[in-house]
């Protein structure tokens, strides 16, 4: 499916600038409507506390959300004004749901999300956990950006993290969007030692796949345990010149995940170039 709509997640202006040089690119290439989305938080006043606050603190409050708005409002203009493709900004009120609620509510319009890493130091309280939200919950894949990164535009080297999974199939697919018409994919598997070639059958159907798209598709096999893929998959990119890695996101349980650990958490977190999640 063509990309026709991309949602960016512009949740504080420190990152904005990061955000729309992956994005004005993409935009560009599939002539789709950007959406830049950004949420004003509520100040949320719960009934039994028996507490008085001041209406000088809500004027303080107001005002500098309506500051930090106007900034980001400002650097998304500033990206798109010389371009061709059309572009929209959205301000949504969070009121009485969190700002990660109604991010996912409008990114469910979207061919494709993107999004910052998280933040700890500048993260509202109310944008916690906002990536996991949207890749869990949203139905759409997202392009999670790192913090600061300032690499090429992405979509013509990937790398496709890629087990024989619901979860890595979506992503495999979503790709096709994402990467430009002669595109660089490499296919890697990652598992346990490789004794049959035409055993992998699975990775090497979805080369032909992509091959039959017009891109450029081979196949590699990686032996790792799971606590070393995330790791191996950033270092195998880096290594092959890849500019996005993508993968599957979130294939057990949260419980498995909390417990056992989880690839996705940590390219979540911890990945040095974008990573497109699907689920």
């Amino acid at each position: 499916m063509a990309i026709k709509t991309i949602q960016v997640c512009l949740t504080g202006s420190r990152h904005a600038d990061t955000l729309m040089r992956i994005a004005v690119p993409l935009a560009a290439r599939h002539n789709a409507l950007l959406v830049g989305v950004h949420t004003i938080e509520a100040l949320v006043v719960y009934p039994g506390i028996a507490m008085h606050i001041p209406d000088q603190a809500f004027g303080a409050f107001n005002e500098s959300q309506a500051r930090e708005a106007a900034e980001i409002e400002e650097i998304f203009e500033r990206h798109c004004n010389t371009e061709d493709f059309p572009c929209e900004w959205r301000l949504l009120r969070a009121e009485a749901v969190s700002a990660a609620e109604r991010i996912v509510e409008s990114a469910r319009a979207a061919d494709l999300v993107i999004m910052a890493q998280a933040d700890k130091a500048s993260d509202r309280y109310d944008q916690r956990n906002v990536q996991e939200r949207v890749i869990r919950e949203s139905g759409r894949p997202a392009l999670v950006v790192p913090l600061g990164y300032d690499g090429p535009p992405v979509g013509q080297r990937i790398l496709l993290g890629w087990t024989n999974s619901r979860e890595a199939a979506r992503a495999a697919h979503d790709v096709v969007s994402v990467a430009a018409p002669d595109a660089d994919v490499n296919v890697v598997q990652v598992g346990g030692p490789l004794l049959d070639e035409m055993t992998e059958f699975d990775a090497l159907a979805i080369a032909g796949m992509y091959a039959r798209h017009g891109l450029r598709a081979t196949v590699t096999h990686c032996e790792a345990d799971g606590s070393d893929v995330a790791p191996l998959l950033v270092t195998t990119a880096r290594r092959t010149d890849a500019d996005m890695i993508a993968t599957g996101a979130f294939g057990h349980s949260r419980f498995h995940d909390f417990v056992v650990g989880s690839v996705t958490w940590s390219l979540l977190h911890d990945a040095e170039l974008p990573v497109l999640f699907s689920c």
